[in-house]
């Protein structure tokens, strides 16, 4: 086919400049790779007359991204506007609607809506590709749709934000408080305009969610992600990590056990050793666990212009090819819904928590510990002022369900201040 495979890209936001500069640039590559040339019929964006570092004048231009996503000249629709409705929901309804392909970076609708827009996909003959929404340039979505597709996946785990494992690892290499770490990431533009969507885990919960549906053959269910954000991880519990050969990253973890779907998304402690100790600084990683390959370790940049907009033409590059491919990775009629597991699988836990300078007080926590099923493999008392001194204690394998029952009774005791901090500590 000869013909060229014509794009219609709304937002044009870092990554959709970054699109255009790279069809722009590229334009030979692509279509030696693609097999036919491609191009950009018209584009949109709430703001016509920002500069945005790259010549837009040579193609349409659409002040509605649902007008964009139904023009006759447009045979896929880039969708590059971020969030979960609104006109990212609308336009990409009707581009399936208009039976034209769809390439999106927005893993919040995906997380969202994702089994309906697959069905509207189908329905009409279209594929949906979102290969830019999870982990920005390491290829993980088509690593389990395509690469590890003979598998029976068994867990699929990484550091998915990296704003966060920035942060993280500024506190320890820097001895930077969360607050100063926080405070110098939000001054480089690391982080989203909300927070929350990255320190709270909501970001890299929407791209847990994703990839626990590919690996698993399960609807999308982000409401079922178990999520806790780094703002209560202190310099303390950085340190202490280190002492006992850790690192202290924000994990997500999904996999399929006797009790249900797990998917979580939280702090934890993981070997300094390992690929996911050793990452530093913005970079994520996915690791893929199948029955005949074993692990798999992908990392790089996970967000960004050129990872982000590449993993968005490598999409383009596959529909121009002809690949056809599900959404997620299987027709979306065959993807059960999910049980929710009702309790983590058990694992040791590292515990923080201010005891008060009472005499019996470790030996009530200890009690109130050992009344709930959780055992205490180490524990160690710090230095302390006058009214107060920190304990950390590392359990033996237990489950969330027990030690939160603990953790509550803990308060009753009289003998601690302010709530304690649990991390889990991974097997990896």
């Amino acid at each position: 086919m000869t013909e060229p495979l014509r794009l219609g890209i709304a937002g044009l936001g870092t990554v959709g400049a970054g699109v255009v500069k790279i069809v722009r640039q590229k334009a030979a590559l692509l279509e030696t790779r693609g097999g036919r040339p491609i191009s950009i019929s018209a584009v949109s964006a709430r703001n016509r007359v920002k500069d945005r570092g790259v010549p837009l004048d040579s193609y349409d231009w659409e002040d509605d991204p649902v007008t964009l996503a139904q023009r006759d000249d447009v045979d896929v629709f880039v969708e590059l506007v971020g969030g979960s409705d609104g006109p990212a929901k609308a336009s990409t309804e009707a581009a399936l609607r208009a039976g034209k392909d769809v390439v999106t970076a927005n893993k919040a609708l995906l997380a969202h809506h994702g089994q309906a827009l697959a069905e509207a996909a189908e329905a009409s003959g279209a594929v949906l590709r979102f290969e830019a929404a999870v982990a920005g340039g390491i290829p993980v979505v088509k690593a389990l749709t395509e690469g590890l597709a003979a598998n029976d996946i068994q867990r699929v785990m990484g550091v998915m934000n990296g704003t966060c494992n920035y942060i993280l690892t500024r506190m320890e290499s820097g001895g930077l408080t969360y607050k100063e770490a926080f405070a110098e990431a939000d001054g480089l533009g690391y982080l989203e305009a909300d927070p929350n969507l990255d320190v709270g885990g909501i970001d890299a919960g929407h791209k847990l969610s994703l990839l626990a549906s590919i690996a698993f053959g399960t609807q999308v269910d982000f409401d079922a992600v178990e999520l806790e954000g780094i703002g209560r991880v202190s310099i303390e519990d950085i340190r202490q990590a280190a002492d006992m050969g850790y690192k202290v990253k924000l994990l997500g973890v999904c996999q399929m056990t006797g009790r249900g779907l797990e998917q979580r998304m939280s702090p934890c402690l993981v070997p300094a050793t390992s690929p996911l100790g050793q990452l530093d600084g913005g970079t994520n990683m996915v690791m893929i666990e199948g029955d005949q390959v074993g692990q798999i370790v992908m990392s790089g940049a996970g967000a960004g212009e050129g990872p982000t907009a590449s993993a968005v033409l490598a999409d383009v590059i596959d529909i121009a090819r002809g690949t056809r491919v599900s959404t997620f990775g299987q027709p979306s009629s065959s993807l059960i819904k999910p049980r929710p597991a009702t309790t983590a699988t058990p694992a040791p836990y590292y515990l923080r928590l201010m005891l008060l300078d009472k005499p019996g007080a470790l030996a009530k926590v200890a009690a109130v510990l050992g009344e709930a099923g959780v055992s205490i493999n180490r524990m160690r008392q710090r230095s302390h002022d006058q009214n107060t001194a920190p304990v950390l204690i590392v359990t033996h394998k237990t489950t969330r369900a027990a030690l939160d029952n603990a953790l509550a009774a803990m308060v009753g005791t009289g003998v601690v201040e302010g709530e304690p901090v649990a991390l889990r500590i991974e097997q990896v």
